[in-house]
């Protein structure tokens, strides 16, 4: 297949292109330093590139900062969104496209596993731009036969991530604790619960959709469990090669924080067979040496 990618530079795009040239696609991607809101830009090189499918990652992705820049939010997310729909459906064959979306837009759940027919509640800036450009999809999908297909991550981590995430912001601070002998780790909140996935898997589910998901059609990407922030960092501690002493962080705390958000993957596992295969304190693991390498070269 060729493959185009947008937000081909970011953690998952990374991953996403390593995976699909290992399955022997051709990757093009949109030029970094070119933002998805120049539209008459972006189908030029949609046009050029014809790619079969289309995985749009490129967006804003850090809910807290999105309360500090509603409106730029926004403007990435969904009118980004709105720019690529009509970049593709400009080319001379349309292709496939796999909109990644946000288990964000399920917003504050019961604790049970969350299914794709559960209603979306958006409580961020972040979750309804998300909500947003997926219907934009739908629409591009029922009003113009465009084969959009949407995918719901739910968190998913790994080497490489922005420090700006919960898993990677520990393993930094962890990291450079023992750097320097031990010491104090800033925390934020603890108490909140989430199905975290490795990267890894995560890309594997994104091309299998590209190739199996059904047109206009939704599919949650999980495990299946939660874990709070504080079982997190137990484990990670417990993996430490220093004593760590954890020190609350007000400036750490959301505005409105999710307190239990955990996914149902039986649609996805049902069409593709896809599960995660990577278990979570590889993946943590993983994350810690990938901040033990960058702290020791500095």
């Amino acid at each position: 297949m060729r493959a185009f990618l947008t937000g081909a530079s970011g953690f998952v795009g990374g991953w996403l292109a390593r995976h699909l040239r290992a399955e022997g696609d051709e990757v093009a991607a949109l030029d970094p330093g070119r933002d998805i809101g120049d539209a008459g830009a972006l189908r030029g090189v949609l046009r050029a590139a014809a790619p079969d499918v289309v995985y749009h990652l490129a967006g804003l992705a850090h809910v807290g900062r999105s309360w500090e820049e509603p409106g730029e939010t926004f403007r990435v997310n969904a009118l980004g969104t709105v720019n690529l729909m009509e970049a593709a459906l400009a080319c001379a064959r349309p292709p496939r496209v796999v909109l990644v979306s946000s288990a964000e837009v399920y917003g504050r759940g019961d604790g049970t596993p969350l299914g794709e027919d559960a209603p979306l509640r958006p409580v961020s800036p972040y979750a309804s731009s998300k909500v947003a450009a997926e219907f934009v999809g739908l629409q591009a999908f029922l009003g113009n036969g465009l084969e959009v297909v949407r995918a719901r991550p739910f968190n998913h981590v790994g080497p490489g991530q922005a420090d700006s995430f919960v898993v990677s912001a520990l393993a930094r601070r962890i990291a450079e604790a023992e750097r320097s002998g031990g010491g104090e780790v800033r925390i934020g909140n603890l108490t909140a619960a989430r199905d975290f996935t490795d990267v890894r898997d995560v890309v594997r589910a994104y091309r299998l959709l590209a190739t199996a998901g059904a047109p206009g059609g939704v599919y949650n990407v999980c495990s299946g469990s939660a874990i709070t922030t504080e079982e997190l960092f137990k484990r990670m501690v417990a993996m430490a090669k220093v004593p760590i002493e954890p020190v609350q962080d007000p400036s750490l705390f959301r505005p409105v924080d999710v307190a239990v958000l955990v996914g149902d993957g039986t649609r996805l596992t049902a069409l593709t067979g896809w599960r995660p295969e990577i278990p979570l304190d590889s993946t943590l693991l993983d994350t810690l040496d990938y901040w033990r390498e960058r702290a020791g070269s500095d």
